[in-house]
């Protein structure tokens, strides 16, 4: 008796146990589908990834002196999660035209009557957001090697579009070369001369192409920035050069209605810092002047 008890136990104990590792068995089955839960993470760490990408601002720029102050920037953008791109273009009329095609987001490169005569003769909608620096322009020396030496019928080269062409004239009648029509104005030109007693002659090329041109006429009126990608210093080099007081700004310029983009107004913060005044100053030693 004892011993049917005793087996009856046992295999009552045996039944148990096989009950209790089936309902293991079984109860692991649930906890399986969360562990196959985590292959939507990346979707979300891919999603946080995107949002912290930061802002492309494209600008466009001549290489000297804007090109070199932009990049004083780009680190300073950088910590505010704005990439700056900087493009550097050799002419004044694709700049303009790719801000307002939209291929730039900006661009810094000419003072405002440009562009101000460049909209109304092209029919673009770009705008001046903020005033940088002045780059006084200069007369040089070509076959004549001051301007007391100019002989009647000297050759003078001046840039050929309408803004800079003036600027040229009027800086020649400020050293008494010339003298203009009382309403010559900002768009002066050749023919809006009343006196000239030397005779000068005008050799009217592209802006960027007047300092190639020095040795083949007796002086050139060359912009500072071309004056400095050719080699020159402009207050050491030029026979005469603006007073800084100049009404010719260089500005920061984009497209109507991006006026107060978020990253174009940090660049213009960026730009108009103390910094980029102090590196102006420093580098260019008058040649730019900041107007901030």
């Amino acid at each position: 008796m004892t011993k049917k008890l005793t087996a009856l136990v046992l295999a009552l104990i045996l039944c148990l146990a096989l009950a209790a590792c089936g309902g293991s068995s079984n109860s692991a089955q649930p906890t399986e589908a969360p562990e196959a839960q985590p292959t939507e993470a990346p979707a979300e760490e891919e999603t946080a990834e995107t949002a912290d990408e930061p802002v492309v601002l494209k600008v466009a720029a001549s290489s000297v002196p804007h090109a070199e102050i932009l990049e004083q920037v780009v680190d300073v953008l950088a910590q505010e999660g704005i990439d700056l791109q900087i493009t550097e273009y050799g002419d004044y009329v694709v700049p303009n035209t790719a801000v307002e095609e939209g291929e730039e987001d900006a661009n810094y490169f000419q003072h405002i009557p440009y562009l101000d005569e460049f909209n109304a003769t092209r029919g673009t909608h770009l705008v001046s957001v903020a005033g940088i620096h002045i780059e006084p322009m200069g007369i040089y020396a070509g076959k004549t090697a001051s301007l007391e030496e100019l002989a009647e019928g000297a050759t003078v080269a001046v840039p050929n579009d309408v803004t800079n062409e003036a600027r040229a004239l009027l800086l020649l009648q400020a050293q008494g070369l010339i003298t203009l029509k009382e309403d010559a104005g900002l768009d002066a030109t050749p023919n809006d001369i009343a006196e000239n007693e030397l005779g000068l002659q005008f050799t009217e090329v592209e802006a960027a192409m007047v300092p190639n041109i020095v040795s083949e006429v007796d002086i050139a009126v060359i912009n500072s920035n071309y004056a400095m990608e050719a080699g020159y210093n402009p207050v050491e080099d030029s026979l005469a050069i603006e007073d800084a007081d100049s009404p010719y700004v260089n500005v920061l310029v984009v497209k109507e209605g991006r006026e107060d983009d978020p990253a174009v107004q940090a660049l213009v913060e960026a730009l108009q810092s103390d910094a980029v005044r102090e590196f102006i100053e420093t580098k260019y030693q008058g040649a730019v002047v900041p107007v901030f």
